[in-house]
């Protein structure tokens, strides 16, 4: 994945979350449960690291817009 830059973390409200499953399945549920109660940039496709167990996904939250429902 690429790295973290400032403009993700620029101002309070905002935050990158790296999320860390067995599967995709579970990766985008969390993702899902997120956007349920905040703004957020989804991730479309999960990374797999080779040797590393599971999946990983991450999303951009904004948490001073609400979420689209």
């Amino acid at each position: 994945m690429n790295p973290i830059n400032n403009a993700h973390v620029a101002r309070p409200g905002l935050a990158v979350v790296e999320i860390a499953a067995a599967d995709d399945a579970t990766a985008f549920a969390v993702q899902q449960l997120l956007g349920a109660h905040c703004a957020i940039a989804p991730a479309d496709r999960t990374a797999r690291e080779p040797g590393a167990p599971g999946v990983r996904l991450r999303c951009f939250l904004d948490l001073h817009q609400e979420p689209d429902v």
